[in-house]
């Protein structure tokens, strides 16, 4: 099916009102430098939130997604713990509020709430975080620049526009060319409206996004159910749980599905469970990336209402954009004989996405689909480009270039780092070879890196600037070297990189003092972290006899354990939904009901403002 008048107008008439989002916005944004990169710190939670969950729901995750539902079917919900999907659980319950009672306008700056702003390393550790934030930061966008153009080719093929386009373009590089295009989009709005109105944004795109993955989900319960359509699926396909191996024989029906299961390297799934899970605990307790996720949490108004966002993230991410993976995934295997999904190096699963939309969306429902997928790319990467922008001006521009900039001079700064973080972004997505390969590099190789250091920093007191710097910058440049040797999954390096991170924090550590005790005083009293602090807090009692220590830690992991179980619940729910899996879709509810009754005992009801 090719994109009809309407659909056309449909995404014409989005990308007209982000323009008018950016301009509208624009004397709010330039109010001064808070208003710009953090929307004040007044914005809603609920508004905040829809944002953050707005930024998760991208195009090349997307695809990615539905890859994987096509070939694991009801067990594919497990791999997106590899980010791991199960840490906004961890902010939810604890880490959110611990990190917004900083007052930090990023990453770097909540540092000098832990470390000081003087003493051995605190130069290090905070010029470390501003490069992984960076390096992360480009690598995210990046992956959106190459999901993007493998997207739009589909619906828009070169013949159609290369008469209009005044030079040539080589035909390995169009999905580049659409997504210069599209991305210039993104950074006008982004950056003439900050941080207002990349919410607004998100928020208009996510409304779209709501009736667009509905609407997916309907038309595949009909094609599957009106019609008496049998899904074609090997035994093990409909059940979310597994053994030491994955169980799927793709043999007698898509024999191209077990060679993506053996180059995935999933099929000892056991195995690969109990590393995501491992890997997932330590970096979930680490907190959020500097990224757009970290920078939501810190434009909150309050600790209680950062936990409030983390928590609202699941509940309007997950059900929404499953219904959309498993519709799309049903349609593809009802017709899968119908679609050319051969890329240059055999079958490519990725295509499963966009070749669906393409085939078996009636107009309108079609643009609202790709307007929404458009606009899923336009927000990850304003929210990218924002966090990119915070780090650069915050701590790099007022802190070491011109610390008296007027408000002025600021917000023309803001302009001109996002004009080159858009620049450089673009350049590296030309170089990365496809989004698969980008993602594992982030979310297991330079991730991996990241854990050691910022774990400590919430939990073990004697753990000091010089640890974090030499943890860190061992954790990168490991990362860096691996990407190099291996060509492959990096979760499976991931230990190593974890290990060698672990002795640049106790080398580092144990070769300088102690962080000065008046700095920890006031990182403990104000942050309230539970862990190893009882140095620390021996001092600070005995300063304030009536301060109460945070005793929550049993509490807090009782209510992460029902957490993620209510997570995995909200991601099952639409696919056991258009399935039409009734037994199973009652369990889960009723599951759903009783974490919600007891959660709103308690976390909702203890939190404190």
């Amino acid at each position: 099916m090719k994109l009809q008048l309407i659909d056309i107008l449909i995404m014409l008439t989005y990308l007209a009102s982000m323009v008018m989002v950016g301009f509208w916005m624009r004397k709010k944004a330039r109010l001064n430098k808070e208003s710009y990169l953090m929307g004040g710190k007044s914005l809603p939670w609920y508004m905040l939130g829809l944002s953050d969950a707005s930024d998760m729901f991208d195009i090349s995750g997307t695809m990615w997604m539905v890859a994987l539902c096509f070939v694991y079917g009801m067990k594919s919900i497990w791999i997106p713990w590899l980010w791991p999907v199960f840490n906004q659980v961890f902010m939810m319950m604890f880490l959110s509020k611990w990190l917004r009672r900083s007052n930090a306008n990023t990453g770097a700056e909540w540092l000098k709430t832990r470390f000081g702003t003087t003493g051995k390393g605190v130069q290090g550790s905070h010029s470390v975080v501003v490069i992984f934030a960076l390096i992360g930061c480009f690598g995210f966008l990046a992956y959106g620049f190459i999901g993007l153009g493998k997207f739009i080719e589909i619906f828009v093929p070169w013949e159609a526009v290369s008469a209009y386009v005044p030079f040539d373009v080589a035909p390995a590089y169009v999905p580049h060319f659409y997504g210069i295009v599209f991305t210039l989009f993104a950074m006008f709005y982004s950056i003439i409206g900050g941080m207002h109105s990349i919410v607004l944004g998100d928020f208009i795109k996510y409304m779209i996004m709501i009736v667009a993955c509905v609407s997916v989900a309907v038309i595949a319960m009909m094609h599957l159910h009106q019609n008496g359509g049998q899904l074609q699926v090997p035994d093990g396909w409909l059940n979310p749980f597994f053994g030491w191996e994955l169980g799927l024989d793709w043999s007698a029906t898509i024999p191209e599905a077990n060679q993506k299961i053996a180059d995935d390297g999933f099929g000892l799934f056991g195995i690969f469970f109990m590393m995501m899970l491992f890997k997932g605990i330590f970096a979930s307790l680490a907190g959020p990336a500097p990224n757009y996720d970290m920078q939501k949490i810190l434009s909150t108004r309050s600790p209680k209402e950062a936990s409030k966002m983390t928590g609202f993230v699941s509940i309007i991410l997950l059900p929404v954009r499953y219904s959309m993976v498993i519709g799309l995934t049903v349609l593809a295997l009802l017709y899968y004989k119908q679609m050319n999904l051969t890329g240059a190096d055999g079958t490519d699963f990725e295509r499963i996405l966009p070749a669906t939309i393409n085939q078996f969306l009636p107009a309108g429902i079609m643009g609202l689909v790709l307007t929404g997928l458009l606009g899923a790319f336009m927000g990850t990467f304003s929210g990218t480009l924002n966090a990119a922008q915070a780090y650069i001006i915050n701590d790099v521009y007022l802190k070491y270039i011109n610390p008296t900039a007027s408000n002025k001079k600021v917000i023309r700064a803001n302009y001109l780092v996002g004009v080159i973080v858009v620049a450089i972004g673009i350049v590296l997505g030309f170089f990365a070879r496809d989004v698969n390969s980008v993602l594992q590099w982030i979310v297991g190789g330079l991730y991996g890196g990241y854990i050691a250091a910022n774990l400590f920093k919430w939990y073990w007191w004697r753990f000091n600037a010089h640890g974090f710097f030499w943890g860190m910058a061992s954790g990168i440049v490991g990362a860096l070297v691996f990407l190099k040797l291996f060509d492959g999954l990096f979760l499976y390096i991931w230990p190593l990189l974890f290990v060698i991170s672990i002795a640049g924090c106790l080398i580092g550590t144990y070769t300088a003092p102690p962080t000065e005790m008046e700095t920890l005083k006031s990182f403990y009293k104000t942050v309230k972290p539970w862990g190893f602090w009882k140095p620390v807090h021996e001092q600070v009692v005995a300063d304030d006899p009536s301060f109460e220590p945070n005793r929550r830690f049993k509490l807090d992991m009782f209510n992460v354990v029902l957490g993620i179980i209510a997570q995995c619940c909200l991601t099952l729910l639409p696919m056991y939904v258009v399935l039409w899996m009734k037994l199973p879709l009652l369990i889960t509810i009723a599951i759903l009901a009783v974490i919600v009754i007891i959660l709103k005992k308690t976390w909702w009801n203890k939190l404190e403002n």
